[in-house]
């Protein structure tokens, strides 16, 4: 924890703390927090760099955190690849942990790099206050560093539960590890932080592009509420989200996603992640992470549009279920908009057709370099929160019409069940087919207590017919596959080993 909590404080500008005494000397040859954190420009420049760990968290870790740990997604089995793989692990919910902590790498950079953002953001809502310029852009400023480090510590709780609390610069290797602060305390700063964020953050219409806005603290406090059962509050922020006008859906559900350069943070977008494809250093490639293996060059192109398509070997991650394809109701636009399919060539199965995520598979340039955006909260969702904070209140007639909002882009009849149970029901079932390998099935089943009922029952269907699931014929799983279903991750061993707290 030492470690990791000191590296992240902003070393890339090399900042350290300073007393205030006229007689310190200060080298300006370094950046520090006593010539960097002067002026408004420095702000902006740190909270731009405040976002940038969600590039790596959304196109390396949280798909396979939050979605392939899932019934949603499952692991293309090549064994001519021969290695057991750690995403493997992730999906067949077979994590080694003792004592509450892992060796698991994705989970170890995951928890990084949230406090690598709660780190930057606590540099930067530490000097704000103290350098005098325009107040509503410090407000927004400061918005901005406030709801990322909500997100971040949301990601946490929801991943870990019980996690160390920094809320001021490290200094030093004494300061760096913290006991671990109870599930509740971290929601109540989540709170805190979403709600001074929602008064100081821009509206969407007055926000630079890409930038979160008070419209986005409201969906992360909102989200908040909808796992604490407070649906009350939910409802009165996500109403606010709608009576805004600041949102709407896209007229066709595919358009609610950007292409690789155009359709980016669109009239249905509460926040995404932005890429951009080319030599900045600022693209993604997370189609790549999604495809089945072995695909040849010929195989990928019609896929990828690029001029260098290159061969993918080793083994696939992210496979849409049986379950998930099943789950799309009949007429579904939806599931031609989140599901293909490719014929791979070079497969060990007797069948060598394999669904992929095509909701993220956009045409681009060049190999392994996309530029799509990444949706972290989309209009529609709001909208599927607000039908089910409504029916948990026991107002149905109020939920349907928002519910059937989404049904109908979806091209399905108006749902019409009347029952509080049976709109549940059909409100989980709109979301999982809305938000496919959008992050959110994980967190779902945890939030709604179905996690380990319906993980047991799907890791009985992949081990007694494996080769529905994309094992080549003869293989089977692993033996211990689906022997530790647990609503939550160990926490770093690596982490543990540096801090007495763990």
């Amino acid at each position: 924890m030492k470690k990791i909590i000191t590296t992240a404080l902003f070393m890339f500008l090399g900042l350290m703390s300073c007393d205030k005494d006229f007689l310190t000397v200060v080298p300006e040859t370094n950046l520090s927090t006593a010539i960097f954190f002067t002026k408004e420009a420095d702000f902006q420049q740190a909270v731009n760099a405040n976002y940038v760990p969600l590039r790596a968290i959304v196109n390396d870790r949280a798909w396979l955190l939050g979605e392939m740990h899932s019934d949603n997604a499952y692991y293309y089995r090549n064994i001519l690849f021969g290695a057991t793989e750690q995403q493997e692990d992730i999906a067949d919910f077979a994590i080694p942990t003792a004592n509450g902590v892992t060796s698991n790498t994705h989970v170890l950079n995951q928890y990084r790099l949230d406090y690598q953002i709660i780190a930057r953001a606590n540099q930067i809502l530490a000097s704000i206050d103290a350098v005098d310029f325009n107040a509503e852009s410090k407000n927004n400023l400061k918005g901005q560093a406030q709801f990322l480090r909500a997100y971040a510590y949301f990601e946490l709780v929801q991943y870990f539960g019980k996690v160390p609390l920094h809320l001021t610069p490290v200094t030093n290797r004494q300061e760096a590890a913290l006991p671990l602060a109870s599930v509740d305390e971290v929601y109540a700063q989540i709170i805190k932080d979403a709600t001074a964020a929602i008064t100081g953050l821009f509206p969407k219409s007055k926000q630079e592009a890409g930038r979160v806005t008070s419209g986005t603290a409201r969906m992360l406090l909102a989200n908040v509420y909808m796992v604490q059962k407070k649906w009350a509050d939910a409802e009165k922020l996500l109403k606010e989200i709608v009576a805004s006008n600041e949102y709407k859906l896209m007229p066709d559900f595919n358009d609610a996603f950007s292409t690789n350069t155009g359709n980016k943070n669109n009239a249905e977008s509460i926040f995404e992640v932005q890429f951009l494809e080319g030599a900045a250093g600022l693209n993604g490639a997370i189609m790549y992470n999604y495809m089945p293996r072995p695909m040849s060059p010929d195989e990928l192109k019609p896929i990828s549009g690029t001029s260098n398509p290159q061969p993918l070997t080793g083994e696939g991650n992210g496979a849409p279920t049986p379950d998930l394809i099943a789950s799309f109701e009949k007429g579904d636009k939806r599931l031609d908009g989140t599901i293909a399919y490719v014929t791979i060539s070079g497969s060990l199965r007797a069948d060598k057709r394999f669904p992929y995520n095509r909701k993220f598979a956009k045409t681009h340039s060049l190999h392994g370099n996309t530029g799509n955006n990444f949706p972290i909260y989309r209009y529609a969702e709001a909208l599927l929160y607000l039908a089910e904070a409504l029916t948990e209140q026991g107002k149905m007639s109020e939920a349907l019409p928002i519910l059937n909002q989404v049904r109908s882009r979806a091209g399905l009849p108006a749902a019409t069940v009347t029952s509080q149970a049976a709109l549940r029901t059909q409100i989980y079932q709109d979301r999982r087919s809305e938000l496919a390998f959008e992050n959110k099935r994980w967190f779902d089943l945890v939030r709604t207590g179905t996690a380990v009922e319906v993980i047991t029952a799907y890791g009985n269907r992949v081990k007694a017919n494996p080769v529905a699931y994309y094992y080549p014929e003869g293989a089977v799983p692993r033996s211990n596959a689906f022997t530790n279903i647990s609503v939550l991750y160990g926490l770093p061993a690596d982490e543990a080993a540096l801090s007495p707290y763990f």
